[in-house]
């Protein structure tokens, strides 16, 4: 019996959701990008999950699509299927969607190469923790296409125009080491402290109320789609509507529990 290519698992509030095929490098296969999109939507409606952990089995996160099966390589031929699929390549970018659209954080614990449409999975992640054995790399101009996940726009929003350049022009390597330094990746850990880190990033973030979480992360994006004066002007409409529903008495007790923990982490 063939294992399933996406793993899921639910503990306390927390999805941890494994790219599962490892001796493909977790390469984007018609049947692995139809899983990512369905779960996802999935855990977007579920009422037990606050926090998402995007990761992979193996020695890669995701090496992109599956470029054998989209050339007809594993059938013998180009199929009318395979032909469909490559020249609708673009319509792949609802894993992207999928992702980014989850309503809570979703926390990319990269375990090893990202590259390309990987790269561009990573990327729909809002924070990014790596492994000393993360490397990222954009291969799109090598392969002989553009990206159509979102990767020309978001590399540079990201890294600034030049080291984007850098590595889309060259399809060049980047170290984990260097995604820390760059500023593409929050931290990085030892390959065995990557899912504990991520977890107990997942915890903290639970800590926050729910309905909270999910408006923030729901304000950051749609501001930085705009202007800065028309992000500020978002942000006082947003609050001025959340404050409406908050009383004295819950931030009161929030507060009380925000120096409590701030005296903790002091110690």
């Amino acid at each position: 019996m063939n294992e399933p290519v996406l793993l899921i698992e639910k503990d306390d509030g927390i999805a941890v959701v494994t790219l599962n095929r490892p001796d493909k490098m977790n390469s984007l296969s018609r049947d692995l990008r139809r899983e990512l999109v369905t779960a996802f939507r999935a855990l977007g409606e579920a009422d037990d999950v606050d926090v998402a952990i995007l990761t992979g089995r193996g020695r890669a996160f995701c090496a992109g699509l599956d470029l054998a099966e989209l050339s007809g390589e594993n059938g013998g031929g180009e199929d009318a299927e395979s032909r469909r699929e490559r020249e609708n390549v673009v319509a792949g970018a609802d894993v992207v969607a999928a992702v980014e659209q989850f309503g809570g954080p979703v926390i990319g614990a990269i375990n090893g190469f990202a590259i390309t449409g990987g790269f561009e999975l990573a990327l729909a992640c809002d924070v990014l923790l790596a492994s000393e054995d993360a490397r990222f790399a954009d291969t799109h101009a090598r392969v002989g296409i553009l990206p159509g996940w979102g990767l020309s726009q978001k590399l540079s929003r990201t890294l600034g125009i030049y080291r984007a350049k850098e590595l889309s022009l060259s399809g060049n390597f980047l170290s984990a080491a260097e995604a820390a330094d760059w500023g593409l990746v929050n931290r990085v850990v030892p390959a065995a402290e990557l899912l504990p880190a991520a977890k107990a990033l997942a915890r903290d973030m639970q800590g926050c109320p729910r309905d909270v979480l999910r408006a923030y992360k729901r304000l950051i994006d749609e501001g930085s789609r705009e202007t800065l004066k028309d992000a500020l002007v978002l942000e006082s409409t947003r609050s001025r509507e959340h404050m409406r529903k908050v009383s004295a008495a819950d931030i009161a007790g929030r507060r009380a529990g925000v120096q409590s923990r701030g005296r903790n982490q002091g110690n």
